[in-house]
């Protein structure tokens, strides 16, 4: 059973890293700049359902089966970032493509968002390694264990989730409003394609955690 006092330290801790802007913020931000609101939310849903694969293959031990193997983690790593590349690079190509108010194509696009979403949060080790990492700090080893790596797992996922979705209707309001400015729209979602593509980059660098 978790103590009350480490659970509210818990609460305390996950509610200021969702809160902090990283990778996954920046991420969920650049698809509804490029795509709208429902793409984004789309993508939103998806990054929640791959950080629940993190939390599962936590709590089953596979997650630290994987950071243990540098192989593993540097195949891991390189499939996610040349996934957000390959993402960046589309978003480029379709950056002059006419859009109509308030979003177009919505329902392939939530769709391609979910998709996107979900793979690229599984395919992040370093989302298994941030709940690795935290999680167990906040765990009774007296009682079930994977039991409660998934329970804070999830909470802290739906916490994230929930930050993004905020960013999402933020980043909405954003792009409306240079959707009337064509201009300024192809230049939002150039510069959406360029942040997929740093993103990308970025984790293709991120080196495997100390073991």
């Amino acid at each position: 059973m978790i103590d009350p006092a480490s659970f509210l330290l818990f609460l305390s801790a996950a509610l200021v890293i969702a809160g902090t802007p990283g990778p996954g913020i920046m991420f969920v931000a650049a698809r509804t700049l490029a795509g709208g609101r429902r793409e984004g939310l789309g993508c939103t849903l998806g990054t929640g359902i791959g950080g629940l694969v993190h939390v599962a293959a936590g709590a089953a031990g596979v997650s630290a089966l994987v950071l243990a193997s540098a192989e593993a983690f540097t195949a891991l790593k390189l499939a996610g970032a040349l996934y957000l590349v390959w993402i960046g690079i589309r978003i480029w190509r379709e950056a002059g493509t006419v859009v109509r108010l308030p979003d177009a194509g919505l329902t392939p696009r939530r769709r391609s968002g979910f998709r996107d979403g979900i793979v690229v949060e599984a395919l992040n080790p370093k989302t298994a390694a941030f709940f690795l990492a935290f999680i167990p700090q906040f765990v009774d080893p007296a009682g079930a264990v994977a039991l409660q790596f998934v329970l804070l797992g999830t909470i802290s996922v739906v916490l994230n989730t929930a930050v993004d979705a905020l960013v999402v209707l933020w980043a909405a309001r954003v792009r409306d409003g240079a959707a009337r400015r064509p201009r300024l729209l192809r230049r939002l979602r150039k510069a959406s394609a360029g942040a997929m593509v740093g993103l990308g980059l970025a984790l293709a660098a991120a080196r495997r955690p100390a073991t």
